[in-house]
């Protein structure tokens, strides 16, 4: 024999009912498509300060969401893009030099480690920048100019660092060792060059 439920049972469930069919959808996790695009359209107009701005777009558009239009946010994002390639390549040649075959050319080998320890201080260099980048604009005008002196002598530093690596390898012959390391180092010193330029756009125009 069914029990039937009190009235106010169901009037209970009829109104739980309605208030959950009333209530608005969260949207929370869904970007808006336009703040989105508004995004988008300023990292490309920033990336055409930069000497790869084709590179600049794909590299940071993918973070549009987090960067939003904060030229502050895109100097840190770039700043992470570099020193993660930087680490990726500093990677990247210890398991080279370990592996390589240098034949009868001791160059290659002394190349390769110089290489690595110019990595070693690159990703070094960016990441004091990245973390400087965090503390920006805490206290003012006087040390916003001093922090952003030092994420820039840093980055250039670091750009600096990358280009001494390939000069390592003039005298080196050809082959497969040079010609894939340079490869390399030649694509993360693009991203440190772009990461530098957005840096500077910043320090420009950003005093508070």
């Amino acid at each position: 024999m069914k029990t039937q439920q009190p009235p106010h049972f169901l009037l209970s469930l009829v109104l739980a009912i309605l208030i959950f069919r009333l209530q608005p959808v969260p949207t929370v996790g869904y970007p808006d498509p336009t703040t989105t695009t508004d995004a988008n359209d300023f990292i490309r107009t920033s990336c055409g300060t930069t000497l790869y701005p084709d590179l600049c777009y794909t590299s940071l558009s993918r973070y549009a969401n987090a960067i939003q239009q904060n030229p502050a946010q895109l100097a840190k994002v770039a700043i992470a893009v570099s020193l993660a390639k930087a680490k990726h390549l500093a990677s990247f040649m210890s398991n080279v030099s370990r592996h390589a075959d240098y034949g009868t050319d001791p160059r290659t080998a002394s190349a390769l480690h110089d290489c690595f320890s110019n990595f070693g201080d690159a990703v070094d260099e960016i990441r004091g920048s990245l973390k400087q980048m965090r503390q920006v604009g805490a206290a003012g005008a006087d040390s916003f100019r001093f922090q952003m002196g030092n994420v820039q002598t840093w980055m250039s530093a670091a750009l600096t660092d990358e280009d001494t690596c390939t000069d390592g390898f003039e005298d080196v012959r050809d082959g497969e060792v040079k010609t894939e390391v340079c490869h390399r180092v030649a694509k993360a010193k693009k991203f440190t060059s772009n990461a530098l330029a957005l840096v500077n756009s910043y320090a420009a125009d950003g005093i508070p």
